[in-house]
């Protein structure tokens, strides 16, 4: 093992658990949410910018004596590992932040380690939440999506803070500092490509950006101060390219308002077209949606449960990114419930399921809307947010009696944990598999088929 050279850090001469304070620890293995597991004296370190195996110095960031654990990030690798590689982003490398005094932006904590190491990890930490929450011992393979691109310019969407001078910026980890950024590798051209770091962005608290895929019409989302101006909006907007959608939009009333062109996107995927509304959630690598529905799609086709006639359900639904290959598989003989919680994505499944007779969407609860609507299903589709469906929603969806589940989902220890409802059911896991939709961050989005075990 080598040393990288940087050059030393001296030892802070506050106290063992003063944030700020340097120490050398042995890096241990990866636990969920992007940190590894590392200890001094006894207490727990959760390391970010590591890799398991080296010995490094770190700066602790949150820390206390009395805390359980401490949080701490990597700022001189002593001893490292041959799966660390350059980090190809100067503004989130802890090195070589942490060296200009700056915490490092969040958003490629993993871009320090080699993409395949990186999926080996992820695959690790999916296989240790089934074991510890569903009682699975299973070996997991995350598979590379798209081409082979070096984990880049795979981002369609981005968002982004405004420093107090009214410089483009991102957040640190944890942090209410945001630090300026000139280039955000991570994310398509076309973001890059409107240079939003040359503007003066002073009176905007947020700025959310949508590049489709497919080249359509960008849509830039600005989320102003409570004290700024109709001229100052329109100031910046003048700065804008003009074949880019402007809106303005307040995250807290979930409000979007038309500065200039659409206040949507027009989104491709699946040999269907979909409107996606300002903030409304739409997957964010460019591969993403084809990849998910073709495994969705092959689980449930596959194994004879989306047939014409069926009677599905497409459950947290979105703009329809699911509605509408299953729509087309189960025919006009067949039925589609659409279930999706925010009204303004369920207002843009509407659209673009218009047409589709035997299509019916809902805005609700899953819950509630499940509760108000019995009925049986042959199979269901369901693609919750990070937190998972949760105990009463399994058991709404095992009391359907449905032949069998799709679950897609982003977060590893919600989806072990409602596996294992669903085995505490009587269901089982079928099959699974696990895609790299975010590389060079922790995060991975799995697909499970779930049937009963009777």
């Amino acid at each position: 093992m080598t040393s990288h050279s940087i050059s030393p850090l001296t030892e802070n001469s506050g106290g063992q658990g003063t944030p700020g304070t340097e120490l050398i620890v042995d890096v241990g293995p990866i636990a969920h949410g992007g940190h590894f597991v590392a200890r001094h004296e006894g207490r727990v370190i959760f390391v970010r910018h590591g890799v398991p195996g080296e010995k490094v110095r770190i700066r602790l960031t949150d820390s206390g004596d009395s805390s359980r654990f401490w949080r701490a990030d990597v700022v001189e690798v002593l001893e490292a590992s041959p799966d660390r590689v350059p980090h190809f982003w100067k503004l989130a490398d802890s090195l070589a932040a942490w060296r200009q005094g700056n915490p490092p932006v969040g958003g490629a904590e993993l871009g320090h380690i080699s993409l395949q190491r990186q999926r080996a990890l992820k695959a690790e930490v999916l296989s240790e939440q089934l074991k510890r929450l569903a009682g699975l011992d299973l070996a997991v393979e995350v598979e590379a999506v798209g081409a082979p691109d070096g984990g880049l310019g795979w981002r369609t969407r981005a968002s982004f803070a405004v420093t107090p001078k009214g410089r483009l910026g991102m957040h640190a980890h944890r942090s209410d500092v945001v630090v300026p950024i000139r280039e955000m590798p991570l994310a398509l051209p076309g973001i890059n490509d409107l240079r939003l770091w040359d503007l003066d962005l002073s009176g905007i608290a947020r700025i959310e950006v949508a590049s489709p895929a497919n080249g359509s019409r960008p849509l830039v989302l600005l989320a102003p101060e409570e004290a700024t101006s109709p001229k100052r909006l329109h100031s910046i907007l003048s700065q804008l390219p003009h074949d880019v959608s402007v809106a303005s939009f307040d995250p807290g009333k979930g409000q979007v308002l038309q500065l200039r062109g659409r206040t949507w996107v027009q989104e491709s995927a699946a040999g269907h077209e979909y409107r996606v509304t300002g903030e409304g959630f739409w997957q964010i690598h460019k591969d993403a949606p084809d990849t998910l529905v073709n495994a969705v799609t092959g689980y449930l086709a596959g194994g004879g449960y989306l047939q014409p006639g069926a009677a599905v359900a497409d459950l947290y639904a979105g703009a329809g990114l699911f509605t509408a290959p299953l729509a087309d598989a189960v025919g006009v003989t067949g039925s589609v419930l659409s279930v999706e919680g925010a009204p303004g994505t369920s207002r843009d499944a509407r659209k673009n399921l218009h047409g589709e007779s035997h299509v019916e969407i809902v805005q609700g609860r899953v819950e509630r809307v499940l509760h108000q609507r019995p009925r049986n299903f042959d199979s269901l589709v369901l693609d919750p947010p990070r937190v998972g469906a949760g105990k009463a929603v399994v058991n709404q969806l095992m009391a359907s009696r449905p032949r069998a589940i799709a679950y897609v989902s982003c977060d590893p220890a919600s989806f072990a944990r409602d596996l294992g409802y669903f085995q505490q059911g009587g269901w089982r896991l079928e099959s699974l598999r696990a895609f790299d939709l975010y590389p060079n961050t922790h995060h991975l989005e799995t697909v499970a088929l779930i049937v009963p075990a009777a």
